[in-house]
This record gives structure tokens, C-alpha cells and sequence, in this order.
């Protein structure tokens, strides 16, 4: 039986007003880069730490010896059509990013852009709610934010956190020997085009929401570790995506274990009946270069590049803290995080193997 969201309190199906939902509205990699290229440089300040030269998940500026500041953001059209739950999934995703750096998120700001005419404004209060609901939890104020009429809804935040400068955890450190832990399972992407057609049950539908509004806070504890050398979130650029962005930054390369990388309930079903976006591909098409598989197959790429929404940390250790990294994500409620995979010495490139 498929889910269906749609009641007399909310009619509305939000998904069906975007074009895309989620992090799948991210421009794709290789597009991103070319436009990135063609950008005007700029003189950058010493006490910027983190900037955009390595694709990170925030930028950090240091304020003093003790304390930086990290900012982000991040927003998206709907990926459920759920108000509430849209609006717990876009904030929770946004403040991952703080998370990702090893931080500790202080304050948020509000993204909100709707189409006035066709959205009750009671649903978009819900949005809103759902936000608020998930900033709660991560002990942090909506301390003001922006709104204008859109053409099509779109909800995020803007997020600062503060971490001690020498405890940053950069998506470019990685070292040849690092093991590679993923904290959430894949497949949020191939979930929601399921959900966009009414193909989702309502299992797979909850176990899409407990992913996507799981907060990442063990990175706050891994980032007093010195073995943990990179971390980043895996979001709309997919698994290969970002884990290519932490091969590019640290000039090495790193070897995936399909059999080892969890999956959500019903993801690999879903893929093969042909519930795959459209982001899934275009992710592909701009790193197929830097990828090897030693057996492809179509359903494996697209596991892979499947954009996650709100996805788990990627975190790089060196093998004898792996045990403490595992520990913490288990004792923080992220039973699925696992071993993937590891960094190796060559060039940026992931070498997938399927056995």
C-alpha cells in the first residue's frame, strides 16, 4: 500500500509545485565547478580558515585563540508533502553542515520563499513549525530570516556555530590508510521518487523521515579526536560525490566495498523498479571519470550517486581510532554507521569494488 499524504488539512501536495526536491535540486558537480572556474578571485583573509577552495561544508572564520565561527546555509524545495516534515528535513539539513566541521551550532536564521497564492498560509506556518521544531532540539533559536513570494516553495536556514580553530574537522585532510565510516545508510533520493509517484509505503516513508531528521551530532564529539582526519556530510552530490570532493582535496584516492555500505529498507527494490531522480544521473555524468568499478552494473551506480537528502557524516580515521569513532556514532543512536571503505596512495579517484 503506498503512502498517501494527502488529507482535508493538508490537500496540498508540495512535491507536485517544484520541479525537484531535497538535495536533489542541487546544481550538479561538473556544472557547479564550470561556474565556479569562470568566478572572479578575490583577496582572502587570514583568519579565514575555511573557505570555498576545497568544497567544504561551512565556511569558518577565527574570531580569536579559542573560538571560530562557522557559517552556512542551506535550503531546498519540498521533498515530502508533509509541511511539518518538510520542514524538519530541510532544517535538519542545514544544520548538519555544522556538524560536518566538528561544531557546535548556535543560532539559525530563516529561508523562506512560497508561493503565496496557491499555499494556505496555515501550511506554510507548519513549515515553518517543522523547523523550529528540529532547532529546538539542536538547542538553537530561529533568531530572525528572510521571506519572499516564490514561484515555487522553498525552505532552509542559514546557520552559525562555533568550534575551537584547531579542532576543524576539513573535508581535505584524509591520509593513505584512513578507514572510511558512513553514519547514516543511502538511498533518500530513489525514497523520495517513490514517494513523488505514491509508490512508497508507509514502512518506507518512516524509515525516510527517522533518516532525514536525525540530527549529526556526533560530530561534535569527533572533532575533539585527533585520529579523525576529514569529515563531511553526504548530501546532494551522493556518496561518490563527496567522497570525490575528499580525494580531490587530499591528493589520494579511496577504494569502496559495496557489500559494506548500508542501505535504507526497500532502496534496492525501489532502483530496480525505476524509482530513481533525475539528480542521480547528472551527479554521475560529472565524476564517471574519476570512477572505477571492478563490476558495474546500472543499480550500483545508482546507489552510489543517489542524492541524499540530510545524509549521515563521512568520516576519515586512522585505523586505530576506528573503534572510538564507531563507538560514538552506536552510543548516539546511528546503529547503521559502518566501515566502507578506506584512503589509499594515487590519484582521485574511487575504485569500487564489488566484492
Amino acid at each position: 500500500m503506498s503512502h498517501d499524504t494527502s488529507n482535508n488539512l493538508n490537500p496540498i501536495r508540495l512535491t507536485s509545485l517544484s520541479h525537484g526536491g531535497g538535495c536533489g535540486c542541487k546544481i550538479a558537480p561538473g556544472v557547479l565547478a564550470e561556474i565556479l572556474k569562470k568566478s572572479t578571485g578575490f583577496p582572502v583573509p587570514g583568519a579565514l580558515l575555511v573557505g570555498i577552495e576545497t568544497s567544504d561544508d561551512a565556511a569558518v572564520y577565527k574570531l580569536n585563540d579559542e573560538q571560530a565561527l562557522i557559517a552556512t546555509t542551506d535550503f531546498f524545495m519540498p521533498i515530502v508533502d508533509d509541511p511539518y516534515d518538510f520542514g524538519r528535513i530541510a532544517a535538519t539539513n542545514a544544520i548538519s553542515d555544522v556538524y560536518a566541521m566538528g561544531g557546535t551550532p548556535i543560532m539559525a536564521l530563516a529561508l523562506v520563499g512560497m508561493p503565496i497564492n496557491q499555499i494556505p498560509l496555515d501550511v506554510i506556518g507548519k513549515i515553518i513549525e517543522g523547523g523550529e521544531s528540529i532547532c529546538r532540539e539542536a538547542g538553537i533559536p530561529i533568531a530572525g530570516g528572510h521571506s519572499i513570494d516564490s514561484i515555487e516553495p522553498i525552505y532552509g536556514l542559514v546557520v552559525m556555530g562555533l568550534i575551537h580553530p584547531s579542532k576543524v574537522k576539513r573535508n581535505s585532510n584524509a591520509r593513505i590508510g584512513d578507514q572510511l565510516v558512513l553514519a547514516k545508510p543511502l538511498g533518500v533520493g530513489i525514497l523520495s521518487a517513490a514517494l513523488k509517484k505514491q509508490k512508497l509505503d508507509a514502512d518506507g516513508y518512516a524509515n525516510m523521515i527517522a533518516s532525514t531528521t536525525k540530527l549529526n551530532k556526533p560530530g561534535q564529539k569527533l572533532s575533539q579526536l585527533e585520529t579523525v582526519h576529514a569529515m563531511t556530510d553526504v548530501t546532494g552530490f551522493g556518496l561518490l560525490g563527496h567522497l570525490l570532493e575528499i580525494c580531490r582535496g587530499a591528493q589520494v584516492g579511496a577504494k569502496l566495498r559495496i557489500a559494506d555500505i548500508p542501505l535504507l529498507p526497500q532502496v534496492k527494490e525501489l532502483a530496480t523498479a525505476g524509482y530513481i531522480t533525475g539528480a542521480s544521473a547528472r551527479n554521475f555524468a560529472s565524476y564517471c571519470d574519476d570512477v572505477r568499478f571492478s563490476h558495474e552494473d546500472a543499480i550500483t551506480q545508482v546507489l552510489l550517486s543517489d542524492p541524499q537528502t540530510s545524509g549521515g557524516l563521512l568520516v576519515a580515521c586512522a585505523p586505530e581510532g576506528l573503534a572510538q569513532v564507531l563507538e560514538i556514532f552506536h552510543k548516539n543512536d546511528f546503529q547503521d554507521a559502518a566501515v566502507i571503505g578506506e584512503i589509499v596512495a594515487g590519484p582521485a579517484q574511487i575504485q569500487v569494488l564489488s566484492d
